[in-house]
């Protein structure tokens, strides 16, 4: 089966979600092999009425069938396509930013060779419209809660859509588990509509209270925390790990989550990577270029009590490592900060 037959075969089941209404269809002029500025083959649209008015985008080119034996065995292409839904205003004609921000996801799959997969999220390093105004920086991925996967001849399609969340939402996400993150935010939101003018789900204390109790039982799923500005060295009085004041918060509960729990977590910026790890004993060690800090209970129970949001130094006796904590500027989407952690 041909890409454009397995495009074809995928449209026609989305077409049956839509009966009696004609999808606007936008295709990508210059095929991407030959300098085209997007790898897929073209971006539908359709009008929903489910839940609420909405856009509901759809990719075809991620299921491209491609020489690779590790993917096609069982699926065709990357094995999915992309979906995003966002709410409707007054507007008679769907919204652009979808589709580059659809066309930009593609562009990082396809040139990195990194998939995504449901319960994986990533930061968009600034608003996903950047010319509206809203909060929503980040984006969580699940199957799509009507388009269910489809075994072509080519292999199975998967519908993974793209779930737009807040800054705060995303370190949330993180210190829990990705899957059942966004399953909470589906009490209220069944099909995960996009709303750019909406708040923040941990501003609503029953969802915040949930929260609570699932990393409380489960801990976090997460095991890389990519976080700006880190630096680690090692002098005469052990370790000195320097941090934003506004990392503080987030650090702590994933050590909670992660070490409490007997799992290893790992700190990585441009500039270094460590890691902290459960163990009966607190000592340092230094593997392959890369700091392993064991924490005995009594060390991470040490570090949750004394290390906080605020700039100074903490140094810990349980074991020989302090934090230098500075100053956080948080900025809005148009880089004018709006906030100082100090």
């Amino acid at each position: 089966m041909q890409e454009k037959e397995v495009f074809e075969e995928l449209s026609e089941y989305v077409e049956q979600q839509y009966p009696n209404q004609k999808g606007i269809y936008y295709q990508s002029i210059i095929p991407y092999f030959l300098g085209g500025d997007s790898p897929l083959e073209g971006i539908e649209i359709w009008e929903s009425n489910h839940q609420v008015p909405h856009w509901h985008y759809i990719t075809y080119g991620y299921s491209m069938p491609i020489e690779s034996e590790e993917l096609q065995e069982q699926n065709c292409g990357f094995g999915f396509e992309m979906t995003f839904r966002l709410k409707k205003g007054k507007e008679t004609q769907p919204p652009n930013w979808p589709m580059n921000l659809l066309k930009n996801l593609a562009n990082y799959v396809f040139s990195s060779g990194n998939s995504f997969d449901v319960g994986h999220h990533i930061n968009c390093n600034g608003a996903i419209a950047l010319e509206e105004k809203t909060e929503l920086t980040a984006l969580a991925f699940v199957q799509d809660p009507e388009l269910k996967s489809r075994k072509t001849q080519n292999g199975t399609v998967q519908f993974l859509q793209a779930v737009a969340l807040t800054n705060c939402e995303m370190e949330a996400l993180m210190c829990w588990n990705g899957e059942k993150f966004v399953e909470l935010m589906q009490h209220e939101n069944p099909l995960l509509i996009t709303d750019l003018g909406r708040r923040c789900c941990m501003e609503n204390e029953e969802f915040s209270q949930a929260w609570k109790t699932g990393v409380e039982q489960d801990g976090s799923s997460t095991g890389v925390l990519y976080t700006d500005g880190v630096e680690i060295e090692q002098d005469k009085n052990g370790l000195c790990i320097s941090i934003g004041a506004g990392h503080i918060t987030t650090l702590c509960t994933m050590l909670k989550a992660r070490v409490g729990k007997g799992n290893q977590l790992f700190i990585q910026s441009e500039e270094v990577v460590f890691c902290f790890q459960s163990a009966e004993k607190s000592t340092i060690e230094k593997e392959e270029g890369i700091f392993i800090l064991n924490l005995s209970q009594d060390s991470l129970c040490e570090i949750l009590e004394v290390l906080k949001p605020k700039k100074g130094t903490y140094t810990l006796k349980s074991v020989a490592v302090r934090f230098e904590v500075s100053t956080t500027e948080i900025k809005d989407s148009e880089g004018k900060i709006i906030q100082v952690i100090e």
